[in-house]
């Protein structure tokens, strides 16, 4: 799960997380390396070229999509040549960029700024840390409890997670907040609709899904239900298909027809062509994936390639 969940999220921040165009991420190799291989490379190997503006870097990436730079932090900071002083100064940016996303919204409680360290910075860390304690309180502001010795292959799953969530709450604080609530009020919409439950949008309706996640899921349901009718009128593999109320984003869009609606509310010229072949009761395994299959070839008949596997 956690897996599928990190590919997820690499390939979004991948393909969007970038002010020009796309740019590769690695969880958590490229994202730990990018906030301090500027510095520290160009000014030791004459041989390593890097373009600022092209090869981009996690701050740049944090300030594209929120706008905001983080308190003392620029996107070319620089680091202390001294491997210890660097370690501590990359801590305390990792502790400033929590604090930053803490003070958005974002839930990181569980994630110390040594977890986003290189595995030799962590090492020098922990190692500084239980030979001077007294500095390591000082420079990191964290008590004995809260320091976590972990082996090499258990530090490298415990970064890989930090890292997942620090990009999750990312998404979640400055991503989502852009869905615009305008078509909820809408009488057509809701006359549609008046058969089925409505998804409410206060913030305490919800212990799983948060306000912006319940306006997708509303805008779901309100293009599945207006388009049903319309994209399969003449299907000869099921008719119509049944109501649905869509109340998450796995189980309920299984089969594909959700998602087909949705692209066809906004490319209806992809009906003909593609949608009215789906399967609109399927049952069998094959038949979700020859649904599937032409969702996808209909992303990419308008090139909406956001590397969507079957």
């Amino acid at each position: 799960f956690f897996q599928k969940t990190l590919t997820a999220v690499r390939s979004w921040f991948t393909l969007f997380g970038w002010s020009k165009g796309q740019n590769p991420v690695s969880i958590p190799h490229s994202l730990r390396r990018d906030v301090c291989k500027v510095q520290i490379t160009v000014a030791q190997d004459k041989n390593f070229k890097r373009s600022l503006d092209k090869d981009k870097g996690f701050y740049e990436m944090l300030f594209h999509l929120s706008g905001q730079s983080i308190p003392g932090i620029a996107a070319s900071q620089s680091l202390p040549l001294d491997p210890v002083e660097r370690m501590f100064q990359l801590h305390w940016q990792h502790s400033e960029v929590l604090s930053f996303l803490k003070s958005q919204g974002a839930y990181l409680s569980h994630v110390l700024p040594e977890f986003l360290l290189e595995p030799e910075d962590y090492k020098m860390w922990i190692k500084d840390f239980t030979a001077h304690p007294s500095r390591g309180r000082a420079r990191g502001k964290f008590s004995d409890k809260e320091i976590f010795v972990l082996e090499d292959s258990t530090f490298e799953t415990m970064s890989k997670r930090a890292w997942t969530d620090v990009l999750l709450q990312t998404y979640k604080v400055f991503v989502l907040p852009r869905i615009s609530f305008r078509f909820v009020s809408d009488p057509s919409s809701l006359e549609r609709m008046q058969n089925m439950p409505i998804i409410k949008l206060e913030p305490l309706s919800s212990n799983v899904y948060s306000r912006y996640e319940r306006a997708t899921l509303a805008w779901l349901n309100k293009h599945y239900e207006k388009n049903r009718k319309i994209v399969w009128k003449d299907s000869k593999k099921g008719g119509i298909p049944p109501m649905r109320w869509i109340v998450n984003f796995d189980q309920d869009l299984l089969d594909g027809l959700v998602l087909a609606a949705q692209v066809a509310a906004y490319c209806p010229y992809l009906i003909p062509t593609h949608f009215i072949r789906m399967y609109t009761n399927p049952r069998t395994h094959q038949q979700f994936l020859h649904n599937c299959l032409i969702l996808v070839k209909a992303m990419h008949a308008v090139h909406l390639d956001i590397n969507i596997k079957v």
